[in-house]
């Protein structure tokens, strides 16, 4: 079995459309939860999200290629282009057939949907947009990156609702791991704001009037957002034969499915993908030194969540720091795991654990180092990247420091 190296990072995101930008704000608790600008909210209980602002994408695509494109699927792209550059990958015709693209998506070109039912529903218009469609496929992202550099092996994208991007991730993992592709570029997108979507989610009474305080005991639900990360996987020993930047290294993945309610969330099916990830790992629990939490900031996932870190890592649970960054960058649906595993993969990299932000009050339920508001110098060795979805979908991500 191959190790697997990561060796390139893009991200579009609330708070930054760049990897530095990205990680000053996460590890500062910066967030960039803001009054929502995309969509009109008088309507809306709800009225702030973590946006991606200042994103032109006029700058990245001609005119007929956006035409194509709906917002995820941009963002995707954009990704994509900043983790090959930061690779420094150079994409051989060989490598190219050897190169597979795997992406999550919850809810695909959601916008371009909404805006053409708009038409039809509301301004009886008796057809819709031609490109209606491949705007609004979920695999729309994975497949305009592989035009965009002609990469002819494995590509296909996951919908797990909020797992989308750790399964994603994790499957382009195995595949390099096991030899199936040399190369993976790997990831998530996402842009939820439609007004359908949107009062769909107000709909749940889980979306905060104000913030995300995940963990808080005052907490009260989680605040939407949007955007892409891109990782660039691929074989320990050819990136280092190429003098790549390695970042980290993936060294396990772990799945479950809680087969128990499709909202509320269980203890035991988080904590069998946790066990399962560090089986995959070869890891004992007490190896790992920082949780990169799913931490959505409602009552039910975080007081779960917690519950299921004490069961896996016993004693050492109350030793072990747990953040989660959606406290800065929002809950990117899909695209979440893939913020994530960026943060996750730069506290490595930078010894540097982010802090869960706008952290105000201890709950006797979740009674863990949540790292609250400041950031914290650590060398962690092993970290892991916890994503659980509606439909009790489980992937966790084991990640190792190099």
């Amino acid at each position: 079995m191959r190790r697997v190296a990561i060796t390139g990072l893009g991200i579009n995101s609330s708070i930054g459309n760049d990897v530095p930008t990205f990680w000053a704000n996460v590890s500062a608790g910066k967030p960039g939860i803001r009054p929502i600008e995309l969509v009109d909210t008088s309507h809306l209980r709800f009225k702030n999200a973590a946006e991606v602002r200042g994103f032109d994408p006029s700058a990245h695509f001609d005119s007929g290629r956006m035409g194509v494109m709906d917002r995820f699927a941009q963002f995707a792209v954009v990704s994509a282009r900043q983790a090959v550059a930061d690779a420094k990958l150079e994409l051989s015709p060989s490598l190219l057939a050897r190169t597979a693209v795997v992406t999550g998506s919850s809810i695909g070109g959601q916008k371009a949907q909404d805006d053409q039912f708009v038409e039809l529903y509301k301004n009886s218009r008796d057809r819709v947009h031609p490109f209606t469609i491949p705007r609004t496929m979920a695999n729309s992202g994975a497949s305009h990156i592989s035009m965009e550099y002609g990469i002819t092996g494995p590509v296909f994208t996951v919908s797990t609702a909020c797992s989308s991007s750790n399964h994603a991730i994790g499957q382009a993992f195995w595949m390099v791991k096991n030899g199936v592709a040399d190369v993976a570029l790997a990831g998530g997108s996402e842009s939820p704001f439609s007004i359908g979507l949107l009062k769909a989610w107000e709909s749940l009474r889980v979306v905060s009037p104000d913030t995300c305080r995940p963990f808080s005991k005052n907490r009260n639900g989680m605040i939407l957002g949007e955007g892409a990360a891109i990782l660039v996987l691929e074989d320990m020993e050819s990136a280092k034969a190429r003098g790549a930047n390695i970042y980290a290294e993936i060294v396990g993945f772990g799945m479950s499915s809680d087969a128990y309610n499709i909202m509320a969330p269980s203890a035991d099916g988080a904590a069998a993908a946790m066990r399962n990830a560090l089986a995959d790992a070869s890891l004992s629990p007490e190896a790992v030194g920082y949780i990169n939490a799913h931490g959505t900031a409602t009552a039910a996932n975080d007081a779960t969540e917690t519950r299921a870190i004490h069961s896996v890592f016993d004693s050492h649970a109350r030793k072990l720091p747990v953040s989660s960054t959606k406290s800065v960058h929002g809950h990117a649906l899909g695209a979440a795991g893939a913020i994530e595993a960026v943060a996750t993969v730069l506290a490595l990299k930078h010894a540097v654990l982010p802090p869960t932000a706008n952290f105000q009050e201890s709950d006797p339920e979740c009674d863990l180092d949540y790292i609250p508001n400041e950031a914290r110098g650590a060398q962690v060795e092993f970290a892991l990247s916890n994503s659980f979805a509606f439909g009790g979908l489980n992937a966790v991500l084991v990640f190792r420091a190099v």
